[in-house]
């Protein structure tokens, strides 16, 4: 993805290590309190020794210790130094700021695997964020099968025929489709996510899948990773935040101890760059944590997380909010839009209104209202525009997003390998973030590689681009 946004010219970020922390009573932690526990999670801290006991000791750890169940037991050794009331208050602190996680694997990190956690380990290099969008980056990368193939929109495969995979070459498959049609194809590469696998692969595939590759796509997580984006007139939260000692770098680990991971909201492993937002912007990551003052509209205190879009470079710039959702956050939100459920699938996706985005508006101010210079009277402090992904009301989502690796599991990298092997004998091919290298699973460059790596894998079987 570094490759193609510099060949399309998108313009990448590098965050600086800045974060806000608003506790669970709505106040905004001190930055010195705040980095405290960053520093523990990320330099060199509980991630990166998770990330090694688990790489180490993957074959002895139960299936059934989570991420969170390994963080608790670090924690205990924390604030020794303390009263016993403050290191208890702290641990406790210490243990909300971890429930980020969620966001990187799209559920609550009690259900996220220990003895798998190395899966969640990614590419070494830079990890920039994309400050404009991906469209470029799609127009090149789509550019040749809009150029040379059929596509055919509005059209759902609602059956995939095959031979049992006995004979020594395959016959044709039958793609068959919603509007009552079928054609023949040599060979059949399925795209669709992890999660619409989940509900359609048993009714989609005549003859069955192989019951080990059936037992893989059932293995797997798939998440609920939601984004939500709030435009303001004006980004009246846009002051920085004071502090004694201004950040002096740019990377949260320096002794670049921890793995790169999936996400860019924590700044881990930023490039050097020209655009690096400076202290003059309110930091570009805020943590609400497990709130209590929003007992009406999240009762359950689902943890916030927000970037702040205002501090972007140029005119990448705008008066924006993006909140990650996760879990059981992302189903609430989008349960509040008509359409798909998965007790009732929808060929549509949902759709907005004025009285959602109101909805939308009002799970979200407990949190926007809490930022510097909010005033409800204030014109700027209120939303003029809103936008919810709802992935987890989507059905060619799979009423969801982001495969992930949960407790209970014993195969987990066993099943990644079968999802993405395939049944060539048969002409049946899969791909996307769920079939990637291990290195790139859950990543856009992740999915490419999928794509690329069943490409050259059809062409070697055709005996075809030996030699180049």
């Amino acid at each position: 993805m570094l490759k193609l946004a510099k060949e399309t010219g998108t313009e990448l970020h590098a965050w600086d290590e800045s974060q806000a922390v608003i506790d669970s009573e709505g106040h905004t932690l001190n930055p010195e309190e705040a980095g405290e526990y960053a520093q523990l999670l990320w330099d060199n801290g509980v991630i990166a020794a998770a990330f090694k006991h688990s790489n180490e000791q993957s074959d002895s750890i139960p299936a059934s210790q989570s991420l969170y169940d390994y963080f608790i037991e670090q924690a205990k050794v924390f604030f020794a130094d303390l009263p016993k009331a403050e290191a208890e208050r702290k641990r406790k602190r210490f243990l909300q700021t971890a429930n980020m996680w969620g966001s990187y694997v799209g559920d609550d990190v009690r259900k996220q695997t220990l003895k798998f956690f190395w899966l969640e380990e990614c590419i070494e290099g830079e990890n920039p964020f994309v400050a404009g969008t991906y469209t470029k980056i799609l127009e090149a990368v789509g550019r040749p099968a809009r150029e040379k193939a059929d596509i055919r929109l509005n059209t759902k495969v609602t059956g995939i025929r095959s031979d049992d995979g006995e004979v020594e070459t395959h016959s044709k498959l039958v793609i068959e489709t919603n509007d009552g049609t079928s054609e023949e194809f040599d060979e059949v590469v399925v795209t669709a996510p992890l999660g619409y696998l989940k509900r359609n692969a048993a009714s989609m595939f005549t003859p069955p899948l192989q019951p080990r590759l059936t037992q893989a796509i059932s293995n797997i997580g798939y998440g609920n990773l939601d984004k939500v984006y709030i435009t303001f007139p004006s980004a009246f939260w846009d002051t920085a935040l004071p502090s004694a000692s201004p950040p002096t770098t740019h990377d949260v680990d320096p002794q670049k101890a921890t793995p790169n991971v999936t996400s860019t909201t924590t700044p881990l492993h930023q490039p050097p760059s020209t655009t690096q937002q400076k202290g003059n912007h309110y930091p570009g990551f805020t943590h609400w944590l497990e709130p209590s003052y929003a007992p009406d509209t999240n009762p359950k205190h689902w943890d916030q997380q927000g970037m702040n879009f205002a501090a972007l470079p140029g005119s990448t710039a705008h008066p924006t909010l993006l909140f990650y959702i996760y879990g059981d956050c992302a189903k609430y939100i989008a349960s509040l839009f008509p359409g798909g459920t998965p007790d009732k699938p929808s060929f549509s996706p949902p759709t907005s209104s004025p009285d959602i985005d109101a909805k939308l508006i009002a799970f979200f101010r407990p949190y926007f209202s809490r930022l510097p210079n909010y005033s409800a009277p204030n014109p700027d402090c209120e939303p003029k525009a809103v936008l919810a992904t709802a992935w987890a009301g989507d059905e060619f989502a799979g009423y969801g997003s982001y495969s992930n690796f949960q407790i209970g599991s014993e195969e987990l990298d066993k099943d990644i390998e079968t999802i993405r092997h395939g049944m060539p004998e048969r002409g049946v091919w899969f791909a996307g973030e769920h079939t990637a290298p291990f290195i790139a699973l859950g990543t856009s460059t992740g999915a490419y590689w999928a794509g690329e790596g069943v490409g050259e894998r059809i062409v070697k079987a055709y005996g075809l681009g030996e030699g180049k």
